[in-house]
């Protein structure tokens, strides 16, 4: 039989009711905690609220690697950067600073840093004895399932935005400070987001409502409380009390690329060989030749020179040059994926860097100065280098075997 909900019981004095919700759960009570993440007055709300609860378990909404990120200032001394990129997972990383230097940004300004009321929970629980459960889905898994979700041409969007709002100038003026802290405006901007790109609502906030819900739903004791973000209360709050269960092994898969995706990664270096086949067969093995030694100077030259404006070294554009014209022809590795590499081995970023990254990463020109951004560098520009080699040298390659008399 279901459980129904019950009327939230008056919260203890200084409490705001609008940001604590109770649930039952059989003999189990479930205290919801809504937040806003820079918010001084919810971090004193978690306070007073776990003080009076005495809870057995305390959720937060980080996962283990975000909470080891925020908890330990020197997380970057367990990160292997070259594991990063050969995993793929360069692009992941810097979305990740980015979000967090947002973030950081206003909470700057308001005196609280992201996340706050998230380590005073955990902080709590540790001293109380009870449970810490970190209950939110590994960021990474996340972003990959977003950005397999988007459409092709809405990635572009999306990544041009968050290219806009990082280095965008936030201006917070006394109500909009007050917005911030208000759960209704964060609900109404989740509900904009979920108009705009419904697939990315719901990875981003549907299945972590889901995927939050059931680690709340397992963990031990009799009371549990679970400090989230405000826009995440009414999902969470409505799977407890329907009883939806979710597999959380399906949540954390990472869906393949789509068939479509998948011809086109195969679709493009197929057809450059089919027409340089067609031209040797046509024009006669000259001509192919010919096309072959443009086909690795026009990949070779623009992504060398894109490792040159990333200001690396000169090995890595040694790299560039050289694996561009191979790399265009195989979707199983790009060129950045080298570049990056090669870079990170031969100028690898010093402790500094690590400690600069989430401040330099508002500051274009900073980016060449700070080795971890520079390694990014290092991977996007020798990247659009290869791209435009490959449409020259495709081009070549149709105009030599259609229009060439």
């Amino acid at each position: 039989m279901m459980d129904r909900p019950e009327p939230n019981p008056a919260p203890p004095a200084g409490q705001d009711p609008a940001d604590v919700h109770r649930v039952r759960l059989g003999r189990r009570e479930i205290v919801l905690i809504g937040t806003a993440h820079v918010s001084r007055s919810s971090v004193d709300l978690v306070r007073r609220t776990l003080e009076a609860e005495r809870p057995d378990a305390v959720c937060v909404e980080l996962d283990p690697r975000r909470y080891r990120a925020m908890s330990q200032r020197e997380w970057w001394t367990a990160l292997d950067l070259k594991a990063v990129i050969r995993q793929r997972q360069l692009a992941t990383l810097v979305a990740n600073l980015a979000l967090a230097a947002y973030q950081r940004r206003i909470g700057h300004r308001l005196g609280v840093p992201p996340g706050t009321e998230f380590l005073e929970a955990a902080r709590w629980a540790e001293a109380a004895g009870a449970e810490v459960v970190l209950a939110d889905r590994d960021v990474r898994i996340t972003l990959k399932r977003a950005w397999r979700r988007t459409p092709v041409l809405r990635r572009l969007t999306l990544a041009a935005s968050l290219a806009a709002g990082l280095f965008e100038r936030v201006d917070l003026t006394p109500e909009r400070v007050e917005e911030l802290k208000r759960s209704d405006v964060l609900n109404g901007l989740i509900r904009e987001l979920g108009e705009t790109l419904p697939s990315l609502k719901e990875v981003l906030i549907d299945e972590r409502d889901a995927y939050i819900a059931e680690r709340i739903r397992r963990a031990p004791g009799g009371r549990v409380a679970a400090v989230v973000g405000a826009g995440h209360v009414a999902g969470i709050r409505r799977r407890l009390i329907e009883g939806r269960g979710a597999d959380l092994a399906a949540l954390e898969e990472v869906p393949p690329p789509s068939p479509a995706a998948r011809a086109a990664a195969w679709g493009v270096p197929g057809l450059i060989l089919a027409l340089l086949a067609a031209v040797a067969v046509r024009k006669g093995a000259a001509a192919a030749g010919d096309d072959l030694v443009y086909w690795v100077l026009a990949n070779g030259i623009p992504s060398a020179a894109g490792a040159l404006l990333a200001l690396a070294h000169p090995a890595t554009l040694a790299a560039a040059f050289l694996a561009a014209p191979v790399t265009s022809l195989t979707p199983v590795i790009g060129a950045g994926y080298v570049t990056a590499l090669v870079q990170a081995y031969v100028r690898p970023p010093l402790v500094a860097d690590f400690e600069r990254a989430g401040a330099d990463i508002t500051r274009p020109t900073a980016w060449w100065r700070n080795r971890l951004l520079r390694v990014f560098l290092s991977f996007v520009l020798p990247s659009i280098g290869s791209l435009v080699g490959t449409w020259l040298g495709g081009y070549r390659l149709v105009h030599t075997l259609f229009l060439r008399p």
